[in-house]
């Protein structure tokens, strides 16, 4: 994300369930990619929170040259350079205990591997509506990209960062929905 930075603080927003229920109005799952699209309708059922933007992340190389591209990497040579294009999901969170609960949560995915994985605001996001909040699978010293060129060896350790930050998303949500879980 172009303009990641620090997480800023949450603020009172009194216009939030009415930007919630605009936001899920327009939502449409059939545009999500699959591998994400459980992960973005159970963030949905969370009445304080909504999603504003999701990646699941795409590489892109010689034998892949499709930008939307959701195969795992195949082998390669170890000197190949791959194009990696940002797995993250943004979020608005309301200033509530249960939101400031999933906020830590998100906070404390960072721990996966916290060169690899960012919690943070995008000032545009924010701009347009408060307490907004991105996470995000990209290499540390490229934090501020959408997109990075890596060696092949990096792009399948940020292959395998990604599987685990979705996977631990999943868990998230089912801790934090009713026991029917993710449906």
């Amino acid at each position: 994300m172009e303009t990641f930075t620090e997480p800023k603080k949450l603020t009172d927003f009194r216009g939030f369930q009415k930007q919630r229920r605009e936001h899920l109005a327009r939502l449409k799952l059939d545009t999500i990619e699959v591998p994400i699209v459980e992960i973005i309708r159970g963030f949905a059922k969370l009445p304080y929170c909504f999603t504003l933007q999701s990646c699941y992340g795409h590489f892109v190389h010689g034998s892949q040259e499709d930008a939307q591209n959701t195969e795992p990497l195949p082998a390669m040579d170890g000197t190949a350079l791959v194009e990696y294009r940002i797995a993250y999901i943004a979020l608005c969170i309301e200033n509530n205990a249960l939101g400031r609960a999933l906020l830590a949560d998100l906070r404390d995915i960072q721990s996966i591997d916290p060169e690899y994985v960012q919690f943070g605001s995008a000032g545009w996001f924010w701009e347009r509506q408060p307490n907004t909040y991105a996470l995000q699978v990209e290499p540390r010293r490229h934090m501020d990209k959408d997109r990075v060129v890596v060696g092949y060896e990096e792009a399948v350790h940020i292959e395998s960062v990604r599987g685990r930050f979705f996977a631990h998303l999943e868990r998230l949500l089912r801790v934090r929905l009713p026991r029917d879980g993710i449906s």
